[in-house]
């Protein structure tokens, strides 16, 4: 791979980590709830909101680094470091999202599954742009990978029981901190997890082609 192509496919990656981290946004406004692996994030941000929710998914991400570490032992590789700016910079669009919601008003319930919605395609269509770009991997996603490697399963099932396990212990957790309540996991993640998956495989099948053309270093 060329010079140029990594460049573009780094770029595109990073234009990838900025919708993300808006249609986190989106979903946190609705106030249903976000994506499963950003919930706990959620819980802590309820919690303690002097911390911004792009702080807390940065702190979250850096735990799923620590997990890899400890599962993968010498068998972690230097450059998956790469996950720590990687997890600033979603964090810091994250907070730029919330901004960017903040002038939305949500005034109705209806408005607010309309904002998970919303937010969940728009999540779809970053995921989409780091599935185009592949280049890196989300903290999340490459705890997925070690899980997968380890027990030698298929990364969408993992995943599936990942997401599923990660929402029940952000529950837990929630209960805890607020006395048997649960607060910031609602229906809207169920509707994020449901529907993510779709707008990604959507906007993949639509971008691939036209994208790819763009970055590619091959003459044509």
């Amino acid at each position: 791979m060329q010079t140029k192509e990594k460049a573009k496919r780094h770029a595109t990656f990073v234009i990838s980590l900025f919708f993300s981290g808006l249609g986190i946004a989106f979903t946190k406004a609705g106030g249903l709830g976000v994506s499963p692996v950003s919930s706990l994030a959620n819980v802590l941000s309820i919690k303690i909101p002097a911390l911004t929710m792009g702080t807390w998914l940065i702190l979250t991400n850096l735990l799923m680094l620590l997990c890899q570490i400890a599962i993968l032992r010498k068998k972690f590789k230097p450059y998956q470091f790469l996950q720590v700016p990687l997890a600033a910079v979603f964090g810091y669009f994250t907070d730029i999202g919330m901004m960017i919601t903040s002038l939305i008003e949500v005034d109705s319930y209806y408005m607010q599954l309309a904002m998970s919605v919303i937010g969940a395609a728009v999540l779809g269509f970053g995921i989409s742009l780091a599935v185009i770009a592949n280049v890196m991997m989300s903290s999340g996603e490459a705890l997925v990978k070690v899980f997968g490697d380890t027990l030698k399963k298929e990364f969408g099932m993992v995943k599936i029981v990942f997401d599923i396990c990660y929402v029940a212990a952000s529950a837990i957790i929630s209960m805890l901190l607020f006395g048997g309540e649960i607060h910031g996991i609602r229906e809207g993640t169920l509707i994020v997890a449901l529907t993510t998956g779709i707008f990604v495989k959507f906007f993949t099948a639509v971008l691939t082609k036209p994208i790819t053309k763009i970055i590619s270093s091959k003459k044509r």
